[in-house]
Parts: structure tokens; C-alpha cells; sequence
């Protein structure tokens, strides 16, 4: 597993060459200590002297002392946003170090969102947001048609190269229990944990439908306000994340129901809408991945009139729609609500993604197999 490059391996390279540090954000167990310690160049790993992580007690007094190695090119900090001055303490040892460390910041939560202290850090890093193997990434390393495994077992590289059931639940288990038991205690000031674990379990049954938070509200027997911060919050934690809907002149557009989706797929039960969030998450990483590397604004919505009509995703760019995707595991045919929006909208191309052989275009509207569709359109 280790000596699968991950896709931002060379982009991160680019940036810690130019004398900035990158910053490595994504949800648990996705990759990213194995990724950073790539470029320690060094066999002994997170043995390694010059990697810290906060999660390790030994390695805490060290990281508030700024204890580094003298003669170690590369630092590692794992985990430092949950320490409350990691912002200022990064900051000192950027400006001090800079100039002859390559400083490399992980964390299983969004670090742009958890920068708790003194001054900023503009300028001084690059954030780059690690995500699960798509069916690109995962063949190219594996040279295989492996998109049932990739359905089955979600994209996080453990559960996904050992394609074993049992395995499988046991680490779904323990990562979700570490993220809502130990991350959520040491970065939110949340009490009603054992409600946020059930708040957990319910989401996979609404992946892929407007999210209703008044019927979660009732679930759950909270307030408004609080589920919807509990939603932000695993949202910031790389457990979930929601679709906004696109608006345009001509179809009376749905304006504020907002469509969520999890980071591992795997956990939804019905095939139909773990296959689409399995489209939503590729999506996802390539607007993430042009985001981070490009500098560009993107943006991923979803299309739904007052009709329910509707078609599952939109790729914006600087506010302007690249394309349209609509996920259908099993149809074959053009649906009505594709061909509905391609008529009326400015939107250039519809793709329709199925996971059979049929490949044909129509005007705007192309449908072809999801694996097609990714090298179409050069998915990471």
C-alpha cells in the first residue's frame, strides 16, 4: 500500500520545492500520513525523528517546543490542528526554518477551518485535500477492472486492497468510532455524543435526496440549530458533504434544499444511490483537485425544479457550468429530466453514467459507462 503514489504526490512536490509549506487535509485513514511520509525518504516511517504527531503523547511536548531534528531537510506535523496554537506554532517555525525545512502540515479535519490563534498564514502554505481512490486513480494502479471493489468496499486504500467483508466492517467500525468518539471530542465542544453517533447512522439512508433537517430534527429530538451544526460539523470533519442546487432564469429551480453524500460510499446501503455517490465523490475530487492545484473556483450542485424534475450534478468553473452528470446504475436510456434541462439550460454537455457497455450521443446529451466518462472528461 505504501508504494502506491497517491495523485497529488507531484503537485505537493511542486509546492514544497518553491519553498512553501502544503498543508494535507481529508477524512481519516485516506492516506495522508502515508502520503507525507513519502518525502521523509526515509525506511523507519513514523518512527522517523522527524515526524510528529499530536495523537501520540510522547510526541506533544516536543511539537510545543518546536523540538526538531537539526540535520532533517523535511518535518512532518500529523494531526496538529487539534493542539489550540498550532497556527502560531507553525507560523514561528515557518519563518525561523523556512528558508531550509520543507514543512508538511496533515490533518483529518478541514484545516482551513480549524486555524485557532494569533496571525495569519497567508502566503505560506499551500492546502491540498487528500480524497479516497476513484475508479481512475485505483486502476492506474492496479491495472485491473476493479469497479465492483471499488462499489463494495469504498475508496479508502485499507479496506479497498485487502477486499475482505469482514475487515471491511471491522474498520468501518473503528473509524467511525475514532472519528466521533476521539476527533470530535478534541476539536468540538459537542456533550450529546452517543446523539451525533446516532446522527451517523442515519445519514447513509439519506445520501443522494434533498436533505430534510426538520425531519433529522425529529429524530434525533433537537432543535434546528443544533442538528444543523452537528451537519456542519461532520462536514468539517471529512465524514459528509452537501450539494448545493444551480439556478438558472429559464426552469423554476429549486433554491435552497441541499443534498448530501459521504466521504465513504461504501456505507450506503442501496446500490443505486451508493453508485451515484460514488459519482458524486469523483466529482467532488475534481473540483478539489483544480481548486488546489489551479487556483480556479469550483463548484458542484445539482439541478431540481419545483416539478422534481431533476439531474444529479453540475461542475461549475468561475461561476459558468462545465457540464452536467446524471448517475443511473442501471438505465440505459436518455431520461426525461436530462433531456428537459438540455433544452433549456446553458449547460454545454449532459452525461448520463451507467455501469454497463452502451455508449451513445445525442446532441447535448451523451450517455456512455461511468469508466468511459472519466477518461472523457480526465478524471484524477
Amino acid at each position: 500500500m505504501d508504494k502506491i503514489e497517491r495523485y497529488l504526490y507531484r503537485h505537493i512536490e511542486k509546492v514544497l520545492r518553491r519553498g512553501k509549506m502544503v498543508f494535507i487535509g481529508g477524512p481519516r485513514q485516506v492516506g495522508k500520513t502515508t502520503l507525507a511520509l513519502r518525502f521523509l525518504g526515509s525506511e523507519t516511517g513514523a518512527e522517523d525523528p522527524a515526524y510528529f504527531n499530536w495523537d501520540d503523547p510522547r510526541d506533544r511536548p516536543h511539537i510545543r517546543n518546536a523540538e526538531i531534528p537539526p540535520d532533517s531537510d523535511v518535518v512532518i506535523f500529523d494531526e496538529i490542528h487539534k493542539y489550540a496554537r498550532w497556527r502560531n506554532l507553525i507560523k514561528g517555525i515557518y519563518d525561523t526554518e523556512g528558508h531550509r525545512r520543507r514543512i508538511i502540515v496533515t490533518g483529518s479535519a478541514r484545516l482551513d477551518y480549524y486555524r485557532k490563534g494569533g496571525d495569519s498564514l497567508a502566503n505560506r502554505y499551500r492546502y491540498f485535500r487528500l480524497h479516497p481512490f476513484s475508479l481512475p486513480e485505483w486502476e492506474a494502479k492496479r491495472g485491473d477492472g476493479s469497479m465492483d471493489a471499488l462499489l463494495r468496499f469504498g475508496g479508502f486504500p485499507e479496506p479497498l486492497i485487502r477486499g475482505d467483508e469482514t475487515e471491511h466492517r471491522i474498520w468501518q467500525r473503528d473509524r467511525l468510532s475514532r472519528v466521533v468518539g476521539e476527533d470530535l471530542r478534541d476539536l468540538e465542544r459537542v456533550r450529546e455524543i452517543s446523539l451525533v453517533e446516532h446522527l451517523v447512522d442515519l445519514l447513509p439512508d439519506r445520501v443522494g435526496a434533498p436533505l430534510s433537517l426538520a425531519n433529522l430534527r425529529q429524530d434525533l429530538e433537537v432543535d434546528h440549530k443544533t442538528v444543523a451544526r452537528w451537519i456542519e460539523i461532520l462536514e468539517n470533519m471529512y465524514l459528509c458533504f452537501r450539494i448545493a442546487p444551480y439556478g438558472v432564469p429559464r426552469i423554476r429551480a429549486v433554491k435552497k434544499e441541499q443534498k448530501l453524500y459521504l466521504w465513504d460510499w461504501s456505507r450506503v446501503p442501496d446500490a443505486g444511490a451508493r453508485f451515484e455517490n460514488m459519482v458524486a465523490s469523483q466529482l467532488l475530487k475534481y473540483c478539489h483537485l483544480i481548486e488546489d492545484t489551479e487556483g480556479r473556483r469550483m463548484e458542484l450542485r445539482y439541478l431540481r425544479d419545483t416539478d422534481k424534475r431533476e439531474v444529479d450534478f453540475v461542475v461549475l468553473c468561475e461561476g459558468k457550468p462545465l457540464f452536467a452528470v446524471e448517475a443511473k446504475a442501471g438505465e440505459r436510456s436518455v431520461s426525461t429530466a436530462v433531456r428537459y434541462f438540455s433544452e433549456r439550460t446553458p449547460i454545454p454537455k449532459f452525461y448520463q453514467v451507467h455501469l454497463g457497455h452502451r455508449y451513445f450521443a445525442k446532441g447535448k446529451v451523451t450517455v456512455l459507462p461511468f469508466r468511459k466518462f472519466c477518461s472523457v472528461e480526465k478524471m484524477p
